[in-house]
């Protein structure tokens, strides 16, 4: 399929169609299903931290894994991504459950679903080609500085009354907290964390997320033996069971459908479904889903570039849309494709999305089976685990590559997101980096548009040109930014000329901006009785002029398609034999 098919075309499951298109047998299924199963041993922590850190408990992260990774997995168009609750939701999702408990957060998920399907269905995955990098970089990095900042409480293990909403507040009310540190917490956050950092270098093939974890339970277990109190997952949460009595850490049963209104507000009970509701959690969904589709889209990309396939973007897209709106029903929250899980699911042998729906299974079988072993689980082990997915997040080595050798305008469009995504707001960061991108690549662009005078240069002029006669050749797109201050300065060089020669074969774009500023030039050399002839003009700027209406006008305005016929007239003396023909 051709690269504008996959990027404009729509297909439910196109992923999984094109691969079994192409062929699918028993021995790739081996390979997806040992894949499916690491990169769901994986997910199992990762899902429950990220849900801890976006203001619910845990099950609603293993909940989002098996319902959303199972039906973007099925329906979209990523043969590799991997799906579920991401860290780059944290600094969304965190307030919004804060303020409308697990109903509104749920309710903004599926809104949020509703516009990533519209966004398919639109055609626009072509939106992450939009996307300067170094606001994406800007963001990322951003993002990865606020989670770092929230896993500090259990990594140190503070007890904090109120965390400020204000990053700089947090860091405030962090700083005052420092020195209660509680010891054994520290102890078991530290040796998680190194474990974690020194794991990858013995190249063994189990997942580092593993050790580190049963590092931290069994130093927890030890503290605890030894008097120590730390908080693990069994001691912070706890569920009723269907008899009335209280378990310890997350519920082992398979999630039930709930209206997601019908969950707990942010005073435990129910939301009122209402226009209201809506109105209020429209600004988040919208978030939601706009980062929903960036990282999903740049999840695709990155995986096209380690596999030499191609995704789908809309098929992607509509995938997102489907799983979104399917699990705040079964529970899930907010759920996009997983940078780092993907590209352990394609290290892991995967061949299709099966993989990524083998993974979904592997968390379900987790949450029925090891529920009682996850309660053990120490909150500082989880903090840790949550500080390496912020590093690897924050893509540290590329942004200081980026500070180092890119222009300074990349760098500062970088500093304003990152700024910006800690301070205030993520969608503020990246509307203003775009912008800000946007205005200094018009900046650059329109710098680049100028005009030279050719009227001595052999190569364009083969003679001596009629007295008070001058050729200009004008380079670059005359858009609004440029084309005023061009054909100003223009103005100013042919006062006293007879006619003027435009050499227009460099000019790729005619824009309203450009063609009013060229309309200004023309009236002026017709009232100083300057001739004006266009040469050469390419097919966007001729079809601009023709759509304006813009005529010849005999002795003030010609047209000629090329610059050898606009000077025929107009030499009086040609060169030496010997000199080069004319060329445009």
């Amino acid at each position: 399929m051709s690269r504008h098919a996959r990027l404009h075309s729509l297909s439910f499951a196109s992923a999984l169609r094109e691969v079994f298109r192409e062929g699918y047998d028993r021995r790739a299924l081996g390979q997806d299903l040992l894949a499916g199963l690491t990169v769901g041993v994986i997910a199992i922590p990762l899902s429950m931290a990220l849900a801890i850190a976006s203001g619910v408990r845990p099950e609603y992260g293993l909940y989002t894994a098996i319902i959303a990774g199972f039906l973007i997995a099925l329906s979209g168009g990523s043969r590799f991504s991997v799906s579920g609750p991401t860290a780059a939701f944290v600094v969304i999702l965190y307030p919004v459950a804060q303020q409308f408990g697990l109903a509104g957060l749920l309710v903004a998920t599926l809104m949020s679903a509703v516009i990533l399907l519209l966004l398919a269905f639109a055609r626009l995955g072509r939106l992450i080609e939009y996307i300067p990098e170094p606001v994406t970089l800007g963001f990322t990095s951003g993002i990865a500085i606020v989670i770092a900042t929230l896993q500090i409480p259990d990594f140190f293990g503070l007890q904090l009354a109120e965390m400020p909403e204000a990053w700089l507040l947090k860091l405030a009310a962090l700083g005052q907290a420092l020195p209660a540190f509680d010891g054994a917490t520290l102890l078991v956050a530290a040796l998680t964390l190194a474990t974690l950092i020194l794991w990858p270098r013995l190249r063994l093939p189990i997942p580092g997320h593993l050790p580190a974890l049963l590092i931290g339970v069994g130093v927890a277990w030890i503290a605890s033996s030894l008097g120590w109190s730390v908080e693990t997952i069994g001691s912070r949460f706890s569920y009723l069971l269907p008899d009335g009595s209280t378990g310890q850490g997350i519920p082992p049963f398979f999630p039930e459908f709930v209206w997601p209104w019908q969950q707990p507000g942010p005073s435990g009970e129910p939301l009122d479904w209402s226009w209201a509701l809506v109105r209020e959690l429209l600004p988040a969904a919208f978030s939601i889903a706009m980062l929903g589709a960036i990282e999903s889209l740049l999840c695709a990309v990155v995986l096209d570039g380690m596999t030499g396939k191609r995704h789908h973007a809309n098929g992607e897209l509509l995938g997102q849309g489907v799983g979104n709106l399917v699990a705040p029903f079964f529970g899930g929250f907010t759920a996009t494709a997983a940078i780092a899980r993907s590209a352990a699911n394609y290290r892991a042998g995967a061949r299709s999305p099966i993989a990524g729906m083998v993974h979904a299974l592997v968390v379900l079988a987790g949450l029925l089976v090891l529920a009682p072993l996850l309660a053990y689980l120490p909150m500082a082990s989880m903090a840790a685990l949550l500080l390496i997915v912020a590093w690897n997040m924050s893509e540290a080595p590329k942004v200081v590559q980026l500070l180092k050798r890119a222009p300074r305008g990349d760098v500062l469009v970088l500093l304003t997101c990152l700024s910006l995504t800690v301070l205030f707001d993520m969608v503020i960061a990246i509307f203003t980096g775009i912008m800000l991108a946007s205005l200094l690549f018009m900046r650059d662009l329109a710098g680049m548009t100028r005009f030279t005078n050719i009227s001595q240069q052999q190569k364009h002029v083969p003679g001596q040109l009629r007295s008070g006669w001058q050729v200009y050749k004008l380079s670059g797109p005359l858009f609004f930014a440029a084309a005023e201050r061009v054909f100003d300065e223009l103005h100013e060089q042919c006062q006293g000329a007879k006619g003027v020669v435009l050499y227009m074969d460099a000019v790729p774009l005619l824009d309203a901006g450009g063609l009013n500023a060229l309309e200004h030039f023309i009236r002026a050399c017709d009232r100083e009785e300057v001739e004006l002839v266009v040469a050469d003009l390419q097919f966007q700027p001729l079809r601009a002029l023709a759509r304006a209406g813009m005529v010849p006008v005999p002795g003030r305005l010609s047209f000629t398609s090329t610059l050898v016929e606009a000077l025929q007239p107009l030499i009086v003396e040609h060169a030496a034999a010997d000199s080069s023909p004319a060329t445009h």
